[in-house]
């Protein structure tokens, strides 16, 4: 009992930092979300203000479809991958935890940059596909959603594996062999077996992508500036410049994008919660007939 209590104790400093930084803030912004511009009161102003008017309504509409396009990608790649580490040595294991964790790293500005120098205007593959006639390269778009898209996926696909791999050790080899001895093949194995025993690392990884790439800032605000309209873009224009800024308004932005954060988490909890029941009914109901 005293062990617990000096445990406890140790949690006070931690406690302290968390309220003072995480959730007194949090209670500020949104509270905050609610009050007039320069005033005192109550108003919904603010919010009827984001889904009424174009600018807004498109930055939550490109926010969303980037981030789902992207987590989307991102884990049908780092499925594959991590398969592939699954199926190999543990030599090859380390080395694509290597690999994986200096380009998860890779984000931000430095890759805004390293993607202007490969595809931008005056890009190094641009040009080579000037030169060898290769449309698809002379042609395209990096200052576009296409390349926006392009840049998101790359970040997202080795913070999805790193997070797919482990999930992988939870499968036995026994039941492949088992698969394989009543007739069943590879596909079926991963379609019947594997991917079920997967889908809550699956749901959780696809979470993480989705909140990862709807609050990324720097990467698309050095590639994009203010030419394209996403949530933390805007809600940035809100806090900047000497003469005016809108902190209220602000504040309603940034309760909006946790809001849909928020959302996504409970949608997959009710997937998960789902399964559960279901595989129970079926089982029931092959007791039944036996």
């Amino acid at each position: 009992m005293k062990k617990r209590k000096y445990y406890l104790a140790a949690l006070i400093p931690f406690l302290i930092l968390v309220t003072l930084f995480e959730i007194l803030p949090l209670i500020m912004v949104i509270i905050r979300s609610f009050m007039p511009e320069n005033a005192v009161g109550l108003t919904l102003a603010h919010y009827a203000h984001i889904f009424s008017t174009r600018l807004y309504q498109q930055a939550v509409i490109n926010s969303v479809l980037v981030s789902a396009v992207s987590s989307v990608i991102g884990i049908a790649v780092a499925y594959l991958g991590a398969k592939a580490v699954y199926e190999g040595g543990p030599l090859l294991k380390h080395f694509f935890k290597t690999v994986l964790s200096l380009t998860s790293n890779f984000a931000g500005i430095p890759l805004a940059f390293a993607y202007i120098i490969l595809l931008g205007k005056v890009g190094v593959l641009v040009l080579w596909g000037k030169m060898a006639g290769i449309s698809a390269l002379s042609d395209f778009n990096l200052y576009s959603i296409r390349g926006l898209l392009i840049v998101y996926i790359y970040f997202q696909i080795p913070l999805a594996t790193l997070l797919m791999i482990p999930s992988f050790d939870a499968i036995r080899r026994e039941w492949k062999e088992s698969v394989s001895i009543m007739g069943g093949s590879s596909f079926t194995f991963w379609t019947k077996v594997g991917l079920p025993a997967l889908r809550p690392a699956i749901l959780g990884t696809i979470s993480v992508l989705f909140a990862n790439a709807l609050a990324a800032y720097a990467t698309a605000y050095a590639l994009l500036q203010n030419n394209f309209s996403l949530i933390p873009i805007r809600l940035s224009e809100q806090f900047v410049g000497d003469i005016t800024q809108h902190k209220e308004f602000g504040s309603a932005l940034a309760v909006v994008l946790m809001v849909l954060m928020v959302a996504l988490i409970l949608i997959n909890d009710a997937i998960l919660k789902k399964g559960p029941l279901l595989s129970r009914s079926s089982r029931k109901n092959k007791e039944d007939e036996s």
